[in-house]
């Protein structure tokens, strides 16, 4: 029996949102950039991959959507970061949407993490999202309305090994994505976090995704295939519009039922 073509939705709430969104060149980022580009979104996006992020913006374009902007930005500065949240304002005026995706999971032991190695974890994976929320909230405030959406994973619950500060952060988002929600709620402002699973991307696939690792998460999955990055942009756009207003302060897995 043949399967029927999955139709997915378009959100009529999402033309002409201003969106911002982090790590955007590649991977989840990519499909998350390109998923609200089609739904006819002004995307902005930061990256420090120049060569796929111009490549991005070429595809999007000739494929018809709006031109995504994009901004070389290493957000590991801070100062770096809200100048580019800065040139998003300047050009739209408000940010209706951020979307904290920026991340490293480097494996690392903890016998071999110095305090160096600690503080450059951190400044990837857990300070740029506190700080990025921090420059867009003003705008949203001004605006009296807003959703961010801050990546986390599964790999907290789990637990994965390997990664302690990766883990760790991880774990850190979906408390600071609850507590920002409660503060910017009577603006508002909404807040989510999203959780993926093994999703399948290019670095995936090039650095860990062995047959052996791809039969361990399908049997720790309940559905028997891979989760790839459209699966978590698809829920993102879900949470950045209007059909998710009343929802914030929540946390929602993209795993294909391993947890």
């Amino acid at each position: 029996m043949n399967q029927p073509t999955p139709q997915f939705a378009h959100y009529p709430s999402l033309r002409d949102r201003v969106v911002l969104v982090t790590g955007g060149a590649t991977g989840i980022g990519e499909s998350i950039v390109t998923h609200f580009a089609r739904q006819g979104s002004r995307v902005a996006f930061l990256d420090i991959d120049d060569e796929p992020a111009h490549a991005l913006v070429h595809s999007l374009t000739v494929e018809g959507c709006p031109t995504p902007e994009y901004i070389h930005c290493d957000l590991t500065d801070v100062s770096a970061s809200k100048s580019a949240v800065d040139s998003v304002l300047a050009n739209h005026a408000t940010i209706d949407v951020l979307v904290n995706n920026a991340a490293n999971d480097q494996r690392h032991s903890i016998d071999e993490v110095t305090p160096d190695y600690f503080d450059q974890s951190i400044a990837v994976n857990l300070r740029p999202q506190f700080f990025m929320i921090q420059s867009v909230l003003p705008a949203m405030r001004k605006a009296g309305r807003g959703s961010i959406i801050n990546m986390s994973s599964i790999s907290w619950i789990i637990p994965t090994t390997g990664a302690t500060l990766y883990v760790a952060a991880k774990a850190a988002i979906v408390g600071l994505t609850r507590t920002v929600a409660h503060e910017a709620g009577p603006h508002g402002i909404r807040v989510n976090a999203v959780l993926p699973g093994a999703i399948v991307t290019e670095r995936q696939k090039r650095l860990w995704y062995t047959s052996e690792y791809k039969a361990e998460i399908l049997s720790s999955q309940a559905l028997k295939r891979d989760i790839l990055p459209e699966d978590v942009a698809r829920l993102v756009l879900f949470l950045a519009a209007d059909d998710s207003s009343a929802i914030t302060s929540q946390s929602y897995i993209t795993d294909g039922g391993w947890v």
